[in-house]
């Protein structure tokens, strides 16, 4: 989704990690934190703070610290292999091992874009009145002529500028509210699940660390073709690299607390729980007054149709990876990833009576597939075949095989608690 900025001309001395060169390569790290504020994600952060106050805080900071090393893990791949992660899975991985989980990706991808898609939906819906069914269809039609005439890239600055500065006023709204900072710091560093909350639990974590995303990175930094630059440039990427997705993931971390935060503040307090996304307009009125509904709308619109490209592009990529080929939205491959994604989506959609019930289980399923998708990755990266001497090191790969571990048992959890 995001408009990669031309590569740096390759240098053959040493160089100094600087300010302007970071800002030169950020890119990869902002496409994910486009996922940070898209429709799932809103409705999870508003169901746990409206129903749990600031108790599910420290999913956010988990969730974000797993991102922050899975995203950085899977960029490595791409860097060093100029491999995404699907080709890489299907060239290095056992067929019966490195297959079947790619095609649980491609459903994950299924599972992101149904929830994109219905937050567009819902938008026309609180907009114009537009039934949810046609909200749902205007949506994907419009991303897929976005996508096919590539026409998405003149406007997607102006998508992410506009979906950001509604994010970033979440966090500003903080200050206009009586927030209680102290017990805020705790629960977002104090584990506690209360009963009942595992699915928003999970839901969020999902939101967070979404699997598409994960094969998405790969797929963006790889087609940079930095491993043909050699050594010295590898090294040098993977240092940019850190800084994006460390900077990138710092402001997806602020803006996801910041609306858990205030559902608690606008609807616990009051004993209101959130049923719908309409609601949450609720919670910009401080800062935007009567015109917050709107506002509120044309960001979820937008927010839905950015969002639903990157996942659309996220399933082509995984579904062309799967014959060994990059993303290319005029491939075949690719052009049928994206349909199976978008269009299944769109048939689910039919079935649901309860919009926001929707996007609540869309992103748990997508918990349910990270684990897969994390150990797919970790056993790839941690391979000296695959990856050489920029290999995992022991006690790294001990660290994100625990990741994948975490969100295991939490779907164990999750299953155990709906018997």
């Amino acid at each position: 989704m995001i408009n990669i900025v031309k590569e740096l001309k390759c240098r053959t001395h040493p160089h100094v990690l600087g300010g302007l060169d970071i800002l030169r390569n950020i890119g990869p790290g902002l496409l994910v934190t486009v996922g940070f504020i898209d429709p799932g994600n809103w409705a999870s952060n508003f169901a746990a703070g409206s129903e749990y106050g600031y108790t599910l805080l420290w999913v956010v900071t988990l969730s974000t610290i797993m991102l922050i090393a899975l995203q950085h893990n899977v960029a490595h791949l791409g860097i060093v292999t100029g491999l995404c992660l699907s080709e890489a899975a299907v060239k290095y991985s056992p067929r019966w091992v490195g297959r079947p989980i790619v095609i649980t990706a491609v459903l994950s991808s299924i599972s992101t874009s149904l929830a994109e898609i219905l937050g567009g939906a819902i938008a026309l819906q609180m907009l114009f009145g537009i039934p949810i069914v046609w909200g749902s269809i205007l949506t994907v039609a419009a991303v897929l002529i976005l996508l096919f005439t590539n026409s998405y890239k003149k406007i997607e600055r102006a998508i992410i500028f506009f979906v950001s500065m509604i994010g970033l006023s979440f966090i500003y709204e903080l200050f206009l509210v009586d927030t209680d900072w102290v017990e805020a710091t705790r629960c977002a560093f104090v584990p506690s699940i209360p009963q009942g909350s595992l699915l928003i639990v999970m839901s969020v974590l999902g939101a967070v660390v979404m699997p598409h995303n994960l094969f998405l990175h790969s797929e963006v930094v790889q087609s940079r073709e930095i491993n043909k630059h050699g050594d010295e440039r590898i090294r040098q990427m993977l240092k940019y690299e850190f800084a994006d997705t460390l900077f990138s993931m710092l402001v997806g971390w602020a803006i996801n607390s910041a609306m858990i935060l205030l559902a608690a503040t606008t609807f616990y307090s009051q004993g209101t729980h959130v049923e719908e996304l309409g609601q949450a307009q609720a919670m910009l009125q401080p800062l935007l007054g009567n015109n917050a509904a709107t506002i509120f709308a044309v960001a979820l619109l937008l927010a839905g149709i950015s969002s639903t490209i990157t996942s659309g592009m996220a399933a082509g990529s995984i579904f062309a990876g799967l014959f060994g080929e990059s993303y290319n939205a005029h491939d075949t491959h690719s052009v049928v990833g994206i349909l199976i994604s978008l269009g299944v989506s769109l048939v689910i959609i039919f079935t649901i009576s309860d919009p926001f019930q929707g996007l609540i289980y869309s992103q748990m399923a997508l918990s349910i597939q990270l684990p897969f998708t994390v150990f797919l990755q970790v056993s790839l990266t941690s391979s000296k075949k695959v990856m050489g001497k920029y290999a995992n090191r022991p006690l790294n790969t001990i660290f994100l095989y625990s990741l994948a571990a975490i969100v295991t048992l939490l779907n164990i959890a999750l299953f155990i608690e709906s018997l």
